[in-house]
């Protein structure tokens, strides 16, 4: 069957990195695969070079800063609307997505294009937060999100949330998968006081939420017990918040273990160190919405210890239910990676849940029901 191309247009606060951003340029990507067009408005980054790549449009718009100012960008806004002929407008953050709605509200309603909206994460429940609700559709990243809406804003209809949950590419994060050689030896020339440790890592961004506190102290304990670990902390510093990095790097000096963590940053070859870890830990002090760095390692056969909440815990309750602790129990925590440390790895069976290729075959398909352009009557994963 042929059948019109849709015209999407994802708003987001930025490209630079993270799980929103790599969302929308997965979905950006797979509208360019399925014959659509695919236009994403954001204030750039290092990743708008590979949304071009993927042929989909890019938009610089400020549409990230929580100011007054930021509503003098409605009109463009509305005005990129009627241009680009959007069919869908999909907004997957709170500030673009109050940009948004205000542009599509303000249109008559027979030129308004169709409104969707992505719930990321735990977001503070006040009127700020309630705006990722207004879509006509409302996608829920996990259960946790879904019982999340559902609980928090009771205005919302059930039937508008479409439970889409995020996955990875299998290719992308293979099961089993070894570093090259090449790899490997740079690897060691670039670390050698590596040798002979097993590594634990923790990926994400240096914030708050991601436990890193937890990590250090689970570091220390373990290393008083004789085993013979080194700590990875993979992820940006996030510039708004350095006191808090520097919070991290203080401890790990007040620990004694300046020989026993490195901070590797930003790193394009997650998968290779992942590869070399013993375990990843995972370990949000408070819950995720989804947990993609729970998810990646597991695909692998790579184990994860995380703490028992959120998408985190939900992910480990599908896929390796023994690698869940109860939040902030040290104890446990010390336990469960002292008995995964006795064996040279604990095995991870495979899966075949939280695969992106579901994700974004559900995420087009609404796309295409929403507009009239799918022969499917009813929305994927409707709730």
């Amino acid at each position: 069957m042929n059948r019109k191309p849709i015209s999407v247009m994802q708003l987001v606060p930025s490209l630079e990195s993270g799980g929103v951003e790599r969302g929308t340029l997965e979905v950006a990507d797979e509208l360019v695969r399925s014959g659509h067009r695919s236009i994403v408005v954001s204030a750039g980054g290092r990743l708008v070079e590979r949304l071009l790549a993927g042929g989909s449009e890019h938009i610089i718009s400020h549409i990230d800063r929580k100011s007054p100012l930021t509503l003098a960008r409605i009109p463009k806004l509305r005005k990129l609307i009627c241009e680009y002929r959007v069919d869908v407008l999909h907004v997957r953050s709170r500030i673009p997505a109050w940009i948004g709605w205000l542009a599509w509200k303000s249109l008559p309603k027979q030129q308004r294009p169709r409104f969707v909206t992505t719930v990321h994460g735990l977001y503070s429940v006040n009127r700020f937060s309630r705006i990722m609700t207004y879509g006509e559709r409302v996608i829920a990243v996990s259960e946790t999100i879904r019982n999340y809406v559902l609980e928090n804003y009771p205005g919302v209809s059930p039937q508008s949330i479409c439970l889409i949950p995020r996955g990875i590419d299998p290719q992308e994060f293979p099961y089993a998968c070894s570093p090259s050689h090449e790899w490997l030896a740079k690897w060691n020339a670039d670390h050698p006081s590596l040798s002979g440790k097993r590594l634990l890592t923790l990926a994400g961004r240096i914030t708050r939420l991601k436990g890193h506190f937890d990590f250090l102290d689970l570091i220390s304990a373990l290393k008083s017990e004789g085993h013979q670990i080194h700590g990875l902390i993979v992820g940006d510093e996030d510039p708004r918040r350095k006191s808090y990095a520097d919070a991290v790097r203080q401890s790990v000096r007040q620990l004694q273990l300046t020989d026993d963590i490195t901070f590797l940053g930003h790193r394009s070859d997650i998968r290779e160190i992942y590869a070399v870890s013993s375990i990843v830990l995972s370990l949000s002090t408070k819950p995720e919405s989804f947990g993609r760095t729970t998810l990646e390692p597991l695909a692998m056969g790579v184990p994860v210890i995380g703490y028992d909440h959120g998408g985190v815990g939900e992910i480990l309750r599908n896929v390796f239910p023994q690698g869940a602790v109860p939040l902030r129990d040290a104890g446990a925590l010390r336990e469960k990676a002292s008995t995964f440390l006795q064996t040279d790895r604990v095995p991870v069976p495979e899966f075949d849940q939280f695969r992106l290729s579901d994700t974004l075959d559900q995420t087009i398909s609404l796309y295409e029901q929403l507009t009239g352009r799918s022969s499917e009557t009813s929305l994927h994963k409707a709730a």
